[in-house]
């Protein structure tokens, strides 16, 4: 009887099935792979590479063997000329060995659709004669991706202007009515201290009728309610004023002299000159040569 024997495979048997694995590996593949020898030519292609050039019609064999990859893009014309020259100059670096690889992005539009692609090149590891290895891997949803990003922001860029400019605009519009309503405030207040306070203290003075009085004197308390808006504004300085000092600063704002104060609230020069330090001192004017009428004036604008 014959014994069993284990068959040893054989080195030729062993490249074959080498070559084989390395073949189904190369077309597994999305990327489209050409590889090349030490002068551009064409040893080898995987599947999608020559499924691209079937669908693309290229005009040569789909698996485009022993064609030179660098003279193609050398003599490349149209859009695409200056892209295949850099390519061209890429793959002659890497096969000279003055850099490791060359990548590049690139559009490969067609009537039907826009597409872009991304090329590496590199040297295949291993001993034995050079091979360059060449790929192409479509990166068209990557694009479209970043094109809706860039969309998107430049969307958001210009809501964001817009929003800006009607915020400004706002605070441009409130300040104004800010102003136009202390505007209103200071009239209203000059109008009643020069033109109607005058008139009820020559009234005030006169012998009327209790009835009179009384209305004389609902009067004048409307007419504080009416000017109340300067008066809280000047009580609303950081250093609290008394009354008095109210009345006198009031006053001040109006452009009467000290003397006039002195008249119209029934106190000695004296006190009204005291009443203006601490006014000076309390609005921390004492040691500014800022006129104390002007600073007044400023708190209705």
């Amino acid at each position: 009887m014959t014994p069993n024997k284990t068959k040893v495979a054989s080195p030729a048997d062993k490249e074959a099935t080498g070559d084989q694995l390395a073949r189904t590996i190369l077309n597994s593949l999305s990327a489209h792979v050409a590889i090349l020898d030490e002068n551009g030519f064409i040893l080898e292609t995987n599947l999608a590479w020559m499924q691209f050039a079937e669908a693309n019609h290229i005009r040569m064999r789909p698996d485009t063997l022993k064609v030179n990859y660098l003279e193609i893009c050398d003599r490349a014309d149209g859009y695409s000329a200056e892209e295949s020259l850099s390519v061209a100059r890429g793959i002659r670096g890497v096969i000279a060995g003055h850099k490791e690889e060359f990548v590049m992005d690139y559009p490969c539009h067609s009537p039907d659709e826009k597409r872009w692609f991304y090329m590496r090149v590199t040297r295949a590891a291993g001993p034995g004669p050079l091979r360059i290895v060449v790929s192409h891997e479509n990166i068209t949803a990557l694009k479209l991706a970043e094109e809706r990003l860039r969309q998107s922001e430049a969307k958001l860029y210009r809501e964001r202007q817009k929003l800006e400019d009607a915020n400004t605009t706002l605070k441009v519009l409130l300040r104004q009515r800010e102003k136009d309503q202390r505007q209103m405030e200071a009239d209203i207040l000059d109008n009643v201290r020069q033109l109607v306070a005058p008139i009820l203290e020559r009234l005030d003075r006169l012998p009327l009728p209790q009835r009179a009085k009384t209305m004389l004197a609902s009067l004048d308390t409307r007419l504080t309610e009416l000017t109340r808006p300067f008066l809280r504004r000047l009580s609303a300085v950081e250093t609290v004023l008394t009354p008095q000092e109210i009345e006198v600063a009031a006053l001040i704002r109006e452009g009467r002299t000290s003397k006039e104060i002195a008249d119209l609230m029934s106190l000695s020069l004296t006190t009204i000159n005291f009443h203006r330090r601490n006014l000076r001192r309390k609005l921390n004017l004492r040691h500014s040569n800022t006129n104390l009428r002007t600073y007044l004036l400023s708190l209705t604008e």
